[in-house]
């Protein structure tokens, strides 16, 4: 045993950087996806900015589920900036090292940009809770000082935790390899190349999962419990579909986001691969940022009778 720790200790190596693999495991590739993610990432900009455009620019969208929701698209270009560049230019240039600050640096915002859209996601639950099950004092409730308050608090929220969750991972020793079998800096690659005991480790992200994700998700199941009994109980099947059309959306944004994260992380060690973590880590980061634009233009009038609005000005 003492044998066995001493050959531990002497294989530890002071990292200064890690080489992301991303998707060299697909060589035929190489050349496709650059332009398949470059496209993907302008798309992202461009829908997601045209939502934020005009619940700012059109005076029928300056209402709090509005608010919310350009407060949403800014925090997905920002949480898919945090990744897709990085991911361009290691397919472009064909370096893919990353010094141990840069990849400390890209999981922090990860996690503060990915906590921050379970909270947005439990505000905007609320919000279509309030207006459905408590539609007389909708506008007292969900005044401005009350919406800016949810924002701000939604935005700053899992900081401090995700901080402090962070500087925790990269005390870690990293042993035997630099290489992450990931296109990011994640949790569960990096586990994967620390050397030791990481189990304490584990339960904390696990801790800090069920505050800053699983809380949400249960106080957005919670509001919907409610919603679904309130709109069921509306005299008239007109009221009953306009009800449920204004939630559709947010509630497929919910189960596309929370089912690939909560399968990323929580489930056990040993189930873990590298091409299934890629796949779920690819429709948690880009490909639902991508869609949610479009969740919320094609089931939405309001915001397709503002597009055209502001494509008939232009």
């Amino acid at each position: 045993m003492k044998h066995e720790e001493i050959q531990a200790e002497d294989n530890v190596s002071t990292v200064v950087q890690f080489v992301l693999l991303g998707f060299s495991e697909l060589p035929d590739l190489q050349g496709f996806l650059p332009g398949v993610f470059s496209i993907i990432y302008v798309a992202i900009l461009i829908g997601n900015s045209l939502i934020v455009i005009i619940t700012r620019l059109d005076p029928a969208l300056h209402k709090p589920m509005y608010f919310f929701l350009a407060h949403f698209s800014t925090l997905e270009i920002c949480y898919v900036s945090v990744t897709l560049p990085r991911i361009l230019v290691s397919l472009w240039t064909k370096d893919r090292s990353i010094s141990l600050l840069s990849c400390a640096t890209q999981l922090c915002f990860f996690l503060v940009l990915g906590t921050a859209e379970c909270f947005f996601l439990a505000v905007m639950a609320y919000d279509r809770y309030v207006a459905i099950c408590n539609p007389l004092h909708y506008p007292l409730i969900m005044n401005p000082r009350k919406c800016h308050q949810l924002a701000i608090g939604s935005w700053l929220g899992g900081m401090p935790v995700q901080i402090g969750q962070t500087c925790q991972i990269f005390t870690l020793h990293f042993c035997y390899s630099n290489q992450i079998n990931h296109f990011f800096c994640d949790i569960p690659p990096i586990f994967k190349v620390a050397c030791g005991d990481t189990s304490v480790h584990e339960v904390s992200v696990y801790v800090v999962v069920m505050l800053a994700a699983v809380v949400p998700f249960l106080l957005i199941l919670a509001s919907y419990i409610k919603i679904i009994a309130t709109i069921l109980r509306l005299p008239t099947a007109q009221g009953r579909t306009k009800a449920f059309s204004t939630c559709s959306s947010h509630l497929l944004v919910v189960v596309l986001f929370f089912g690939t994260a909560s399968i990323t992380y929580f489930r056990p060690k040993s189930n873990h691969s590298a091409g299934t973590d890629k796949l779920l880590s690819l429709f948690y980061t880009i490909v639902t940022p991508m869609f949610n634009p479009v969740i919320y233009t094609l089931r939405n009038q309001d915001v397709i009778a503002a597009l055209k609005r502001l494509f008939l000005k232009t």
